[in-house]
């Protein structure tokens, strides 16, 4: 048996990761009810909830104006969305890849695959890209009036409105609203905690996030491969923690070369 620290961290891990998949359903749009940006962080900011409350160890938000808060929180939604997604992807791309039937293993070697076998694939994907982009800065910054005011946000800008929600999932009730960005931002930040560890796990043993959270499975409960009619290498502990932590030969055969 491994140890009770040990332990903990892999459920800490299965229960982020449960928590991460659902997140790419909340989506914020600019509301009808609330000030047109957000000029202040503290105790009562959306995206605070128990049990940190207001986390702000380094007092990053207590320095610059209002503006520069607001775009710091449009770049949090930003970044928080990309990893929603990316999260899903690892997920849905290592069992099975809807665009590209031959790109198999673990997720960090899909693009290299990709641009070997179709290389027209990152010309269209960052014109795609750049569209994004252009239309975010249209929505979100206004036109610079020369050199020196540049990188300024519209004065009826929300930060992380892009114009987008085509399912018309934005309440009309400002606290519904409210909770909604929270959600968003929750799943944002767990989803960015949880991107960073499949890559830095993946980039560890060089398996797909499936098959390491099977072995982590079997770490806790060695007898399932008997359940499940696993041929485990050996059965033991040891094996299945060799697994996990170096690029060991694969128990279930999902790791790729």
């Amino acid at each position: 048996r491994l140890c009770r620290s040990s332990r903990s961290s892999r459920s800490m891990f299965v229960r982020a990761l449960l928590l991460a998949v659902p997140a790419v359903t909340a989506f914020t749009v600019a509301p009808s009810a609330r000030s047109s940006v957000v000029t202040k962080a503290g105790a009562d900011d959306l995206g605070v909830t128990q049990p940190l409350g207001f986390f702000d160890p380094l007092k990053l938000a207590a320095k610059g104006t209002a503006e520069d808060f607001a775009r710091r929180r449009t770049v949090e939604l930003k970044h928080g969305r990309v990893a929603m997604l990316a999260v899903v992807g690892f997920l849905v791309a290592e069992s099975y890849h809807p665009l590209f039937s031959d790109v198999t293993g673990p997720a960090i070697d899909h693009l290299t695959q990709v641009r070997k076998e179709y290389p027209a694939f990152f010309e269209i994907g960052a014109l795609f890209i750049g569209l994004l982009e252009v239309n975010r800065a249209l929505q979100g910054w206004a036109f610079p009036s020369s050199r020196r005011v540049a990188n300024t946000l519209k004065d009826d800008y929300y930060p992380g409105d892009v114009g987008f929600d085509p399912l018309g999932l934005k309440p009309s009730d400002p606290e519904a609203f409210d909770a909604m960005v929270t959600r968003e931002l929750q799943h944002g930040r767990l989803a960015m905690l949880a991107a960073a560890g499949f890559i830095a796990q993946e980039l560890t043993n060089h398996k797909t996030i499936i098959e390491t959270l099977k072995l982590l499975v079997l770490l806790d409960e060695t007898e399932l491969d008997k359940n499940l009619g696993l041929d485990l290498p050996s059965g033991d502990v040891a094996t299945l923690d060799a697994e996990i932590f170096s690029p060991a030969k694969d128990t279930f055969g999902m790791g790729g070369n």
